[in-house]
């Protein structure tokens, strides 16, 4: 009798993952029957008997190995993984099996038949099968950007256990992304965050590499100008987090990078230019991190709250162009209202010390602090920000959300851009499910700010 195996198969949305499943036989019928003696009131002769009992285990052996070969075959073309859809595999409990004999003997009048303990697969058993065990996300996001122009960012990811037997760490990313825009503006960047040893270990690492055409905006009797500026150059990232207790997790962080700033060909006239133009300039940095997030899913809180804190530490003695300290602090929370609607809180604080280079100093817009400001507006010594935002799901993958919040930047005595200013923000935007297994968003918002409105996507929520 066959005793098929219980499985689950979902599809994702992104054409990810996966998997067909495997064939498995019970002893067949004809198994047993081939081994029950038979029995009748008139015998035949010793050696009639001898041979037809030497037929029927003939014939039975020969079934046998029929059998073994159709298994084979099935196998063999059951395990080629099917591409764009997920396997999620239920084992069979011991009860279910002895409840399943029990009621075989009772069908068939015979004795419960012991089954033979299944012998745990082999590595090159289980690589066969071809599992995926993971989803791929895809997004060629469309840009429009006051700051670098128009163009696209096309994202390609992998979210993944790191290790099947880990059921307590959150999935882990690697991913490649990439920058066109109608400004000239070219980059890719490429990296990871792994959650190691049941959400023991944590490390992060990313390189960038590209050239960025971008404005900076004058203050004072400058108002209403702006300098273009080309940076081209490179940055490697990396931190090692471990866990230590309370959901908290720290450790040490590396920043090096290498950069190239230049003037595009302009009419701002006596607009005052930032030091080193022309020159490369390296930037190496150490320090650390604090962080702790209790929510469910970090690609979509639904509860819980989340704290990072990061100390930046650039020196010379590391070979650093410039010595300055980089300070960032953000909180979330989130309230699930029911199944479909999260509100969300964000706090955002930012400052930095000693000597830095103008794109060193905390820069409005380019953390999420709030929506609706152009990175390069504001470059000022410290930045603050709070704001609310209602998340609300909708059928066919989609939803949709409202934010709103104020900010603030306070520059330094001696910096030459940006001013104090009181920096309100709102708006809304539209989501789009790219993986329903992790409940990744496409975002799109657009946003009302004190000096204009802004339009940006991305992937995964704001904060």
């Amino acid at each position: 009798m066959k005793r098929p195996l219980t499985r689950r198969v979902g599809k994702d949305t992104v054409a990810h993952l996966v998997l067909c499943g495997r064939l498995l036989f019970a002893r067949s019928p004809c198994s047993r029957a081939s081994s029950e003696k038979p029995q009748g009131n008139n015998m035949e002769s010793e050696g009639m008997t001898s041979r037809k009992s030497e037929a029927r285990r003939s014939r039975s052996l020969a079934e046998h190995v029929l059998y073994i070969v159709l298994i084979s075959v099935a196998h063999t073309f059951l395990s080629i993984p099917c591409f764009g859809q997920e396997q999620q595999q239920v084992e069979t409990s011991p009860t279910r099996l002895t409840s399943q004999a029990a009621s075989q003997s009772s069908t068939t009048g015979q004795a419960p038949q012991a089954s033979k303990p299944e012998q745990p697969e082999s590595e090159s058993e289980k690589k066969k099968k071809g599992v995926l065990r993971g989803s791929f996300v895809v997004a060629p996001l469309p840009i429009s950007s006051p700051a670098i122009g128009s163009g696209l960012v096309p994202i390609l990811g992998y979210i993944f256990p790191f290790s099947r037997n880990d059921k307590i760490s959150p999935p882990s990313v690697i991913g490649v992304a990439g920058l066109v825009t109608n400004n000239g503006s070219r980059g890719f960047v490429v990296g990871g965050q792994l959650y190691l040893k049941e959400n023991t270990y944590r490390i992060t690492s990313g390189f960038a590499r590209g050239n960025i055409n971008y404005d900076i905006y004058g203050t004072g009797v400058f108002v209403g100008r702006k300098l273009p500026l080309n940076q081209t150059g490179q940055a490697f990232f990396a931190e090692f987090l471990r866990r230590i207790g309370w959901k908290f997790f720290t450790g040490p962080r590396f920043i090096t990078g290498r950069s190239l700033l230049t003037v595009r060909l302009n009419s701002a006239g006596n607009f005052p230019i930032p030091p080193n133009i022309g020159l490369n300039t390296n930037l190496t940095a150490i320090g650390a991190k604090l962080t702790r997030d209790t929510s469910p899913n970090r690609f979509y809180p639904t509860s819980g709250s989340f704290f990072n804190f990061t100390s930046d530490f650039f020196s010379q003695t590391l070979g650093s162009k410039y010595s300055f300290q980089s300070y960032k602090t953000t909180f979330s929370e989130y309230w699930s209202l029911n199944k479909a609607q999260v509100l969300a809180y964000n706090a955002y604080f930012c400052g930095t010390g000693g000597s830095p280079p103008f794109y060193g100093n905390c820069i409005y817009g380019t953390d999420n602090q709030l929506r609706g400001y152009i990175a390069g507006h504001y470059f000022t010594r410290y930045a603050l920000a709070t704001q609310l935002e209602y998340r609300r799901v909708l059928p066919k993958r989609f939803g949709f959300v409202v934010f709103g919040g104020i900010g603030g930047t306070i520059p330094g005595g001696t910096q030459l851009y940006g001013s104090r200013k009181f920096l309100p923000s709102g708006g809304g935007g539209l989501r789009f499910t790219l993986s329903q297994k992790y409940h990744v968003n496409l975002r799109a918002d657009i946003a009302q700010g004190r000096d204009g409105h802004t339009f940006g996507m991305g992937v995964g929520e704001a904060f």
